[in-house]
């Protein structure tokens, strides 16, 4: 049983490891960084960066991580927030850099390209969501007031992101990319019916005594 449990781990952490550094490898090997300056390139893999951290979140707050236990999780996932927050700043800061005009577009919600409005509206969740987080016990938020704007703002920010990523016609190799999101995805979906169904028995639990 123990060598089942270990084997088990050893492959949760492998498949999390494929699943973030393929893309990235593949990413590396694309013909269009030759056209492509230094700055836009760390932008660029900022952004593959981010979008495998927001894989590790609900991963983290669902528990499914061998060796993390429920606290560790926790601290871990707000540690992982705060890595995604810079890698997003990253992200826009080299695009700003190599292109403010774009940028400002983007940021507006005026640019021509489909991608843009997905991209800055998972960005905005992400900093409303850090912010919070920081600021949380000055504002007295309760972990059930908490809950109630944390899950619709992770929802934003899963979906911007995987739709952003998806429309971009990039350095990501297609294959790759889409298995990612696809993970992002069923990840996100898998922990939240999951910690609906927690939250349900123990309210009923809680009712029965």
């Amino acid at each position: 049983m123990r060598g089942w449990r270990s084997a088990r781990a050893v492959l949760i952490w492998v498949a999390l490891a494929l699943a973030i550094c393929v893309p990235i490898a593949a990413a590396a090997t694309s013909e269009q960084l030759a056209w492509r300056g230094p700055v836009y390139i760390l932008a660029g893999f900022a952004g593959i960066i981010a979008l495998g951290l927001v894989l590790v979140q609900p991963l983290l707050i669902g528990g499914y991580l061998p060796g993390l236990p429920a606290y560790r999780g926790r601290r871990t996932h707000h540690w992982i927030g705060g890595a995604l927050v810079v890698a997003v700043v990253i992200h826009v800061a080299g695009l700003w850099f190599t292109s403010p005009p774009d940028m400002i577009d983007a940021l507006t919600y005026a640019s021509p390209t489909p991608f843009s409005p997905f991209g800055v509206t998972a960005m905005w969740a992400i900093f409303i969501v850090a912010l919070l987080a920081l600021l949380r016990r000055r504002l007295g938020l309760r972990l059930r007031t908490w809950r109630i704007v944390h899950i619709p703002l992770a929802i934003v920010i899963v979906a911007g992101s995987v739709v952003h990523c998806l429309l971009i016609e990039g350095t990501m190799e297609t294959i790759s990319k889409a298995a990612l999101c696809a993970a992002v995805l069923a990840v996100t979906v898998k922990v939240m019916i999951d910690l609906w169904r927690r939250r349900t028995l123990r309210g009923e639990s809680v009712a029965r005594q």
